[in-house]
């Protein structure tokens, strides 16, 4: 791992805080959940020129793993010395002129899995379709087999080669799927292992339930293979899992051709029951139902939704008036990866207020990316996403959709000390820059992290 502890940069000790101190801007996002014109509302602090000495210029404060002031220098440091915390304690980190964001958040991500599928981009580009390969044997039942045949030891050692490539491009927390098993063993070792990447750290790892991701092979010759499965999903998997307690969320594929919104809503209402709160996949081929349905059940979010009808729109719409706002994930580096002529209409989801998050779904078959900003590259080319609606869509929003906005995905006094610093003077130079290395450093839990000078 490329990374390196700054010298002086503990957390306990001597220096138990640490003062990012020579940015341009920090870009706080405060203020919570953003929909709407607010999506491109960053709430950001920038040099004050009125100022001498460089006390309007601003900076944070952290202590312990927790934001403790946020604001201009002279401001921050007479509060600091009047709670007790003396500057003495904390070690600075420059940020040399760029600019200081909350930590990167991707909500929705499949981390775990053995294989690879390189052959079905030559597949696509002769025609193709994702339906067309997975009834072949390919796409996720191919990632099965060789995810079945791996051990733990094995996913480990893939889950941390990946978490460090996340790191690199200043991701701090992601959710982390099942799904490549479809069997309980598989399964329940997928979740443990996304469990332990999480406590090893540094970046944490929220796990998600996603045995509905495909009906497996040995159920297709049943007379209903998807009706088969779910009942085995019931009966057997989701009690299973439910006793590990390793899953925080449940979704499921709702999809023509893999589960309807009726069995998706059988799935999750039941996953509920054990107390995992429910995501989906929506309408990402055709209109299934799955924005609805997610309204409906007052998901977290409904990921996806490059096709969902009218009335899911309205259904989403609907949620975000209401105080149970579904959040809509859009992963724009699979469309493009699909080489499809369009993703989902996030503009108009902004227009109609509803909140955006983006994802990598980072996954071997549909999008092999890793970097979260590349996905916000490409959502502002293909989508239409300004560079703040874009942040927004991987800061607090993408917390909303994993149920933590108020833990982590803004810089605010108490919440955790999540922090990227970059080498680019603005938003804008983000996206701006396609796959480039821009990440200075990253603070996870208060913890300095250093890529380079």
């Amino acid at each position: 791992m490329s990374f390196r502890v700054i010298e002086g940069g503990r957390t306990d000790g001597a220096a138990a805080g640490l003062l990012i101190v020579g940015a341009s801007a920090v870009v706080t996002m405060a203020g919570g959940l953003r929909r709407g014109p607010s999506q491109a509302e960053t709430a950001t602090l920038q040099v004050d020129p009125t100022t001498e000495d460089g006390a309007g210029e601003p900076v944070v404060a952290t202590w312990g793993d927790r934001i403790a002031g946020v604001g201009p220098r002279a401001q921050v440091e007479a509060g600091l010395e009047a709670a007790g915390l003396p500057l003495s304690r904390f070690a600075r980190l420059d940020a040399a002129g760029g600019i200081v964001t909350p930590g990167l958040i991707d909500p929705h991500t499949h981390l775990l899995f053995a294989g690879s599928r390189e052959g079905e981009l030559q597949l696509r580009q002769r025609g193709a379709g994702y339906l067309e390969i997975l009834a072949a044997g390919g796409g996720i039942l191919s990632t099965v087999a060789a995810t079945r045949a791996a051990s733990a030891d094995d996913l480990l050692v893939h889950g941390r080669r990946w978490l460090d490539e996340m790191l690199l491009h200043g991701v701090t927390t992601i959710e982390a799927k099942s799904g490549y098993g479809l069997d309980l063993r598989t399964e329940l070792r997928l979740l443990e292992v996304a469990h332990q990447l999480g406590q090893e750290g540094p970046i944490d790892v929220l796990p998600t339930w996603l045995g509905a991701h495909a009906v497996p092979p040995e159920f297709r010759d049943r007379r209903d293979p998807a009706e088969a499965y779910v009942r085995h999903l019931l009966d057997e998997q989701l009690p299973g899992v439910a006793a590990q307690g390793r899953a925080r969320f449940a979704d499921v594929f709702c999809e023509r051709g893999v589960f309807s919104s009726d069995h998706s809503r059988r799935i999750l209402a039941a996953a509920e029951a054990f107390g995992m709160r429910p995501r989906l996949h929506a309408d990402e081929l055709a209109p299934s139902g799955g924005a609805e349905l997610a309204a409906e059940l007052g998901a977290l979010s409904a990921d996806h939704l490059a096709a969902p009808s009218a009335a899911g729109i309205e259904a989403l719409a609907a949620a975000a008036d209401s105080n149970r706002p579904v959040v809509a994930v859009v992963l724009p580096a699979t469309t493009w990866f699909l080489m499809k002529p369009s993703g989902a209409p996030a503009r108009t989801f902004i227009d109609r207020g509803i909140p955006v998050a983006l994802g990598t779904d980072f996954n071997p078959g549909t999008s092999p990316t890793a970097s979260l900003p590349l996905a916000m590259t490409v959502a502002c080319l293909s989508l239409k996403l300004t560079p703040s609606e874009a942040l927004t869509a991987v800061t607090i929003n993408a917390a909303h959709a994993l149920g933590i906005g108020d833990v982590v995905g803004s810089i605010e006094p108490d919440k955790q000390a999540d922090l990227v610093v970059w080498r680019v003077p603005s938003v804008d130079q983000i996206p701006y820059w396609p796959a480039a290395d821009l990440v200075r450093a990253v603070v996870k839990r208060g913890r300095p992290l250093l890529h380079r000078e």
